[in-house]
């Protein structure tokens, strides 16, 4: 008891210690931006990055820092990340769009069916989290209604529970697939930017492969497959090709 009691306080010290160090470097971090030092609040926010800290503001700091010393591919980098944790934060998402209109590369997006494009849209109104908990929440429900329809004396409250039950194991099934999805994207690292400020695609991971075309810095990329130091891209337009890995950066 006394081990896990130490245990337990060990952890909570070095959690303390840790967050008392993010703040520390967040407003170390908020000063050298407000006093024009962008680079300094950027390698102190990636610092804070290093901690294991991450969240949405934190992101949309460091590609307004990018943004104000002219990385376009660096800043539209770091608002994608933001996103990805804030899908819904107004700000972020200006900034992101204001950036990519600095993108050389004007690239058409294929159009999709509108059943298909009203479900991204949908999935991507909340986080993966956010989607876990609404579909463990209404699991729970369910539960209660199931209990209900066991064990009422009412036919009309039977009834009632049952197609409510019905309904929450949709809702809690679909909420569980957008949260997995949405988790699976991140972990899977399957989106990147173009960092190097212009590049060749290549036919084949190799040298001499065949030009394809060319893409600029801030151009956002599909992985499709991955051969030693080569990544198959796809671009919105639906254009494949090979590039080097070094001259992406993973979203």
């Amino acid at each position: 008891m006394k081990k896990l009691i130490f245990l337990i306080f060990s952890i909570s010290t070095v959690l303390y210690a840790n967050a008392q160090e993010v703040d520390s470097l967040l407003i170390k971090a908020n000063d050298f931006y407000t006093k024009a030092q962008y680079q300094d609040a950027i390698n102190t926010y990636n610092n804070i990055l290093g901690l294991g800290y991450e969240s949405p503001e934190v992101y949309y700091n460091i590609g307004n820092a990018y943004y104000k010393e002219k990385g376009i591919a660096l800043a539209i980098l770091n608002y994608e990340k933001a996103v990805q944790l804030a899908p819904t934060d107004e700000d972020i998402l200006y900034n992101l769009e204001l950036t990519n209109r600095l993108v050389v590369d004007k690239i058409e997006v294929l159009p999709v069916f509108f059943i298909t494009g009203w479900i991204r849209n949908l999935k991507s109104i909340l986080t993966s989290d956010l989607w876990a908990i609404i579909s463990l929440t209404s699991f729970i429900l369910t539960l209660v209604f199931i209990s209900l329809f066991l064990y009422s004396r009412s036919v009309g409250l039977k009834k009632l529970s049952l197609v409510f039950t019905f309904f929450i194991i949709i809702i809690s099934t679909i909420s569980l697939i957008f949260s997995y999805q949405q988790k699976q994207a991140i972990l899977n690292g399957n989106t990147a930017i173009v960092t190097s400020l212009s590049v060749t695609v290549k036919s084949s991971p190799d040298i001499s492969g065949t030009d394809l075309f060319v893409v600029h810095e801030g151009t956002k990329v599909w992985i499709e497959d991955k051969i030693s130091d080569w990544n198959e891209i796809k671009l919105s337009d639906g254009s494949i090709g090979w590039l080097k890995a070094e001259n992406i950066e993973v979203i």
